[in-house]
């Protein structure tokens, strides 16, 4: 039986809407589930009752998504003596009638966003009686591209996170040591530390106030003790003997390391490459996990290209995303290819 004893596609639906899916996009029940009182009172239970769950998506999304909710409803009832559920209708004149940010405002503040993180070969209609999630705040209006990316989680990072969590890559992570370049929102750090298993989880970015929000999302998930995650800025390029990171190698030998969407700056590739290759003279065995959407196919082969000039050995990996219909959880579209290389050093042939 699925989880609460409900339909699968609940909870798709819910997943998607606790990630914050554009609302014309997200997988609306069919008529025969919201016809149903029961189906109603869950809905309302775990999509809007923050006493159910805390970090619910802001008034503002939540109303986008109740009042065609409520619209769909009305359409599936076929007896006219049958009412919408009360607990519903009530919680829009609340919204309706609160001082809610304009849309505009809206996408620019910070909102949770909560991952179900499931392997990606559960299929969308399997029973499931747990649904591990993490929790962040983030700023969903970004550009891909603009100066400010970190504050919100790209395809990549769902793409390569979902390789972590299938059978092929959780041997990537399980009782390792994880560096993570470009960390941004910390979702990946975050996946590691709290659920893929890792032994310590270091989460690096470039930008000071990147690195300073991270800790609202570390504390979100309870991992703010500073034991299993050590977050700090790591500007790439620059030499890493005598600095912080050398210290935390040296009591957390890196094992793997990982990075998503970092590769869209041509002007940085050198950098990165850089900072890869300094990390294998610390460790010639640590394998290097970089994911990223191909935007600008040239940009990425220069990034592919400086690896063999450095002689890293390279293969891409084979995991490709599934179409939207067919994901489960960690939802995210792939209009835009996206490319997972696994990078070894020099030495590991």
């Amino acid at each position: 039986m699925a989880q609460d004893g409900m339909d699968p596609q609940l909870l798709i639906f819910r997943r998607q809407y606790l990630q914050l899916f554009e609302p014309a996009f997200l997988a609306w029940p069919p008529k025969q589930l919201l016809r149903d009182p029961d189906v109603q009172s869950w809905l309302y239970k775990h999509l809007f009752n923050d006493e159910v769950h805390s970090y619910l998506p802001s008034g503002r999304y939540q109303l986008r998504v109740l009042k065609p909710l409520l619209a769909k409803i009305e359409k599936a009832i076929e007896d006219p003596d049958e009412d919408i559920n009360d607990d519903l209708m009530k919680y829009l004149s609340l919204l309706m009638s609160s001082d809610l940010p304009s849309e505009g405002t809206a996408v620019q503040q910070r909102s949770y966003v909560t991952f179900t993180t499931l392997p990606p070969d559960i299929s969308r209609s399997a029973d499931t009686t747990s649904e591990p999630t993490l929790t962040l705040l983030e700023r969903r209006n970004l550009i891909s591209g603009s100066l400010t990316t970190g504050f919100r989680t790209w395809e990549a990072a769902l793409h390569l996170g979902s390789y972590l969590l299938s059978a092929n890559g959780e041997s990537l992570v399980k009782d390792k040591s994880v560096l993570e370049l470009g960390c941004g929102t910390g979702f990946l750090s975050i996946l590691c530390a709290k659920q893929l298993g890792a032994s310590h989880v270091t989460a690096t970015d470039g930008d000071h106030g990147v690195v300073e929000q991270l800790k609202d999302n570390l504390f979100l998930n309870d991992l703010d003790d500073g034991k299993k995650v050590y977050s700090s800025v790591l500007k790439w390029g620059h030499g890493l003997k005598g600095t912080w990171v050398e210290d935390d190698f040296e009591a957390h030998p890196y094992d793997t390391v990982i990075g998503a969407d970092i590769t869209y700056d041509k002007a940085a590739i050198s950098a990165l490459v850089n900072t890869i290759r300094m990390l294998f003279l610390f460790r010639s065995t640590i394998q290097v996990v970089i994911a990223g959407a191909i935007r600008n196919a040239e940009t990425f082969e220069h990034f592919r290209q400086a690896c063999l000039r450095s002689k890293f050995n390279i293969e891409e990996v084979d995991f490709a995303a599934k179409d939207i219909h067919e994901q489960s959880s960690l939802f995210y579209a792939k209009a835009v290819p996206i490319m997972t290389m696994l990078i070894k050093s020099p030495d590991s042939a």
